[in-house]
């Protein structure tokens, strides 16, 4: 672990369109290269989409594709006597949401299809309905989690 004291956490500005911070760690998570207006390019022709597939608000179906997708417990590698072990540990609301984001751009990226717009629109849609890639992810690590909740106690 580093000795010196670590950085104070930046405030994220609400994006121009939505006034949402969300939309804005999302456009940061999707860019690539420093390109910026193409990521949010990208985000806004999602959101586009989604609001054309399912006529509501946007912005709900992305808060709640992102609750859904957030993981209430995660595996933290904790070596003790020589072993690693893998720890489940809770998860702060910001880390989670991080991840959720990750899980889901990775699962978009992953997905088969025309462009990262129509990928990433339809990702958030079966997430916000309990279903795609990002769900199975999360899913998988509770599993992993529960498997090894015998090391629990090794908590830091």
């Amino acid at each position: 672990m580093s000795r010196r004291k670590s950085a104070p956490k930046r405030p994220i500005e609400p994006d121009a369109i939505y006034r949402s911070r969300l939309a804005t760690m999302l456009i940061n998570r999707i860019l690539r290269h420093g390109k910026r207006s193409l990521a949010s390019r990208i985000f806004y022709q999602a959101m586009k989409r989604v609001e054309s597939k399912v006529k509501r608000d946007p912005l709900s179906i992305l808060n709640q594709a992102v609750l859904h997708t957030t993981p209430r417990i995660v595996l933290k590698a904790r070596r003790i006597g020589g072993s690693t072990y893998q720890v489940p540990m809770e998860v702060t609301p910001a880390r989670g949401h991080a991840l959720a984001i990750r899980w889901l751009l990775s699962a978009s990226r992953k997905r088969p299809g025309r462009d990262m717009a129509f990928k990433l629109a339809y990702e958030i849609l079966d997430a916000a309905k309990h279903t795609g890639n990002a769900i199975r992810k999360r899913e998988e690590v509770h599993r992993m989690a529960e498997a090894n909740k015998a090391y629990a106690h090794l908590r830091f």
